[in-house]
């Protein structure tokens, strides 16, 4: 190695990292080199707990030794193989897999690579369906405030977080927003779902009042809001959703890179709440973040209006070099058996009242101003402090990180999210150290 190509003493430089103060983080490094289990080791050898799942996404827990076995036995058979107009057996049989599991009719899955694509093809399909069945002028998408479905200029556009949105100039035309859920004046410490807040979903009658159904192609909606602070839905609020898509001929989508694959103590919160969308995007808990992949979900009759044309016309002109990756497949089928085998999804239901009363226990923390909790997920707000949003939630998250817990930061608002092998002696020590950081943070 020459010296020109020697790598620097002070190696950070290079990396732009996404989301991150990288001026402030350089200064003062906050590395993992290490996972096992529901921990994080960093550089040093120091333990730390992983109160996020990564970041939503390892449910399985980390190192999982039946992933990386599958993962190297695909590897060694067949690295990769294209996905257009060819294909391969293993993208085949995770799409069954997954189809059976799934609630009511969606039963046909289309693969990608993250979360932020799953959103834009979600939206795509729903557009390219809507000119499918005769009803071009439906090119409008509804999003919701403070939602977040990723980073591509599709999902920044329906997404409603300020910052994600106004760098960006003026996105994708033809959208609007529903109003948020979150109101703490009436909800404010609600143990599972919400009591006020189902009218909210009538505010989609109103925006069709105004622009004509004829004119709006799908809505698209977290069933918990997650990266904005973690949102569970007001009781009915979801239902009276589907029930107003369903009259005016609308699509609905669910984002469920979040709460998809056991986050509530069910497969997928379209289950837990018993609301059918008409597509459904996953990423995250699908391969337990070993190997990048995502997805949309389709129903019966979305996919069947694709169907037309020639037999040799291509429906639908979107996909990814990536799409169905063989070591993505492979991942994500040991995942699926992991989950069915260790009984992963029934165990975090069995948890979420012991994670419920762990963390309502930190109300009389300083400065705690809501916590919200479904399934084994909370949001916390804290008091911001004056003239410096972000302040007291930043410090929380560091001094957290100190004292051997990671969990994730928005503004004044943290949130947790373990992964769903978590034991109820860890769930102990997660609230201890939480509760520890915000008295030091205050």
């Amino acid at each position: 190695m020459t010296a020109s190509t020697a790598p620097a003493a002070n190696n950070l430089e290079a990396f732009f990292m996404p989301f991150t103060a990288n001026r402030q983080f350089k200064k003062n490094p906050r590395l993992l080199a290490k996972a096992k289990g529901v921990h994080y080791w960093t550089p040093e050898g120091r333990k730390v707990i992983d109160g996020t799942a990564g970041l939503w996404c390892v449910n399985a827990g980390h190192g999982r030794e039946e992933i990386k076995q599958a993962i190297a036995a695909q590897l060694e058979e067949m690295d990769y193989a294209p996905t257009f107009q060819m294909g391969h057996p293993k993208a085949f049989e995770l799409a069954a897999r997954h189809a059976a599991m799934l609630p009511g009719d969606l039963d046909h899955a289309f693969y990608c690579n993250s979360g932020s694509e799953a959103v834009d093809s979600a939206l795509k399909i729903a557009l390219a369906y809507q000119r499918a069945r005769g009803e071009g002028t439906r090119t409008r998408l509804i999003g919701r405030e403070r939602g977040y479905h990723g980073v591509g200029f599709g999902g920044i556009s329906v997404g409603g977080m300020a910052n994600n949105r106004k760098f960006f100039g003026s996105l994708l035309p033809g959208v609007d927003h529903l109003p948020h859920t979150h109101l703490p004046a009436k909800n404010a410490f609600s143990r599972g779902l919400p009591e006020h807040g189902a009218e909210l979903a009538d505010e989609l009658e109103r925006i069709v009042a105004l622009h004509d159904a004829s004119t709006i192609a799908a809505v698209i909606v977290e069933p918990c809001a997650g990266s904005t602070g973690y949102l569970p839905p007001p009781k009915g609020y979801l239902q009276r959703l589907r029930e107003i898509c369903t009259k005016h001929g609308i699509l609905l989508i669910f984002d469920e890179v979040i709460t998809g694959f056991g986050r509530l103590g069910a497969a997928f919160a379209a289950e837990y709440f018993g609301v059918i969308p008409d597509l459904m995007t996953v990423a995250k808990g699908i391969s337990n973040a070993t190997v990048p992949m995502g997805g949309v979900f389709v129903r019966k009759h979305v996919y069947e209006g694709l169907m037309t044309g020639p037999e040799n016309a291509i429906e639908l002109f979107h996909g990814y070099t990536y799409s169905a990756h063989p070591l993505a497949c492979a991942a994500a089928s040991a995942v699926l058996d992991i989950y069915k085998n260790d009984g992963l999804f029934q165990r975090a239901a069995e948890l979420a009242p012991y994670w419920e009363d762990g963390v309502h226990s930190l109300k009389s923390a300083p400065g705690v101003t809501d916590i919200r909790n479904l399934g084994l997920a909370a949001g916390i707000d804290l008091e911001g402090k004056p003239g410096a949003a972000g302040a007291r939630g930043y410090a929380a998250f560091v001094k957290a990180f100190e004292l051997g817990l990671l969990v994730r930061q928005s503004a004044d608002t943290l949130a947790m999210s373990p992964p769903l092998i978590v034991e109820k002696n860890q769930i102990d020590e997660i609230i201890d150290i939480f509760g520890k950081a915000i008295k030091q943070a205050a």
